[in-house]
């Protein structure tokens, strides 16, 4: 185990208490619809029930709570498809500190009414996640902020890994964890968490055919430069930075990437409103649908799979929603779609 591993898996414990006035313990219950149609045991982790409606703002408040007074006050800038942005106006606004929050042109409506509701000031740039958090950096620069990375981050992962410290805590023994994977900030934190609890635990990293530059990457041995195509897991698409750092820890800590559809993400979207109580957004059905095309992992065996987000539009719902019963299904987290 690296040495990067490590210091994650450690710090997650401090992370846990040093952000526990702001950021939820979510709950992991058991699926029974799942478990039934894959032949083992599967829990969900419902980061969906976060603040803000996704994981990140376990990361997002672990970095902000981190910085220096000094740091603080000159202000931070953040880059976002919506979810980091929100997790970050939420703990900017607890915190007092102000800042910028840039999102891709293409970024969904509810989740920038998410940042602008938490009192974000959104700006948009670029069409592609990478793109976006250059200028941003860029602009804090220029500004002398402090740029707050989606993923690359130490301290962001570490945040993240709380995650993971959560899912020990409530399932002492388990097989195998299914988690979106986008710049790879989630499954890096959640991963050196539970490879230090027993090694023999499988990390799947879960990404869209549609914009899986991380597995591509993963399979070249270094950071491509890939180009994306739309996806309903808005949340994980687009490129990783050159030097990112969870680029590494993906490498050491996944043990396999599964790659879906868009097809099979709206399917897994469509089955889990049908059978639970809450809607999800794009990048949990992404881990949904990968825990379904490969039964093979999941059966007899005890299963996470994480729902790291249910911040979606009606569009959204609307585009995939078929025969799904979402009608009286509860809106994750605190964000309505729109």
């Amino acid at each position: 185990m690296s040495s990067a591993v490590k210091t994650v898996a450690s710090g997650a414990r401090l992370a846990a208490s040093r952000i526990g006035a702001i950021v939820r313990e979510t709950p992991l219950v058991h699926s029974p619809a799942l478990s039934e149609m894959t032949g083992g045991e599967v829990y969900l982790k419902l980061e969906n029930l976060q603040h803000t409606g996704s994981f990140k703002l376990r990361g997002a408040t672990n970095r902000l709570l981190t910085l220096s007074q000094d740091e603080r006050a000159r202000g931070c800038v953040a880059a976002s498809s919506g979810n980091h942005g929100a997790a970050v106006a939420y703990a900017m606004q607890k915190l007092d500190v102000n800042g910028v929050i840039f999102v891709p042109e293409q970024t969904s409506v509810a989740k920038v009414e998410a940042i602008r509701g938490y009192g974000g000031n959104v700006r948009f740039y670029g069409t592609d996640g990478l793109d976006t958090e250059q200028h941003a950096r860029e602009y804090a620069e220029q500004h002398d902020m402090v740029y707050l990375s989606p993923y690359n981050d130490p301290e962001v992962i570490i945040g993240q890994a709380t995650c993971g410290a959560e899912i020990i805590d409530q399932l002492a023994e388990l097989d195998a964890v299914f988690v979106a994977v986008g710049g790879g900030g989630l499954i890096s934190g959640i991963g050196s968490v539970l490879k230090q609890h027993d090694p023999d635990i499988d990390v799947f990293g879960c990404q869209p055919e549609a914009s899986a530059v991380m597995a591509k990457s993963i399979d070249a041995g270094r950071i491509l430069d890939l180009s994306s195509d739309p996806t309903l897991s808005d949340g994980t698409a687009g490129g990783i930075e050159p030097d990112a750092i969870t680029f590494a820890l993906c490498a050491e800590l996944v043990d396999d990437f599964i790659l879906v559809s868009e097809d099979e993400i709206a399917a897994a979207m469509r089955r889990f409103m049908a059978d639970h109580e809450y809607v999800v957004e794009g990048a949990a059905g992404v881990a949904v649908a990968a825990a379904l095309a490969r039964r093979d992992l999941v059966s007899g065996r005890k299963v996470v799979i994480v729902i790291c987000g249910g911040n979606v539009s009606q569009a959204t719902l609307d585009s995939i929603s078929g025969t799904a019963k979402t009608q009286g299904a509860q809106i994750s987290g605190e964000i309505q779609p729109g």
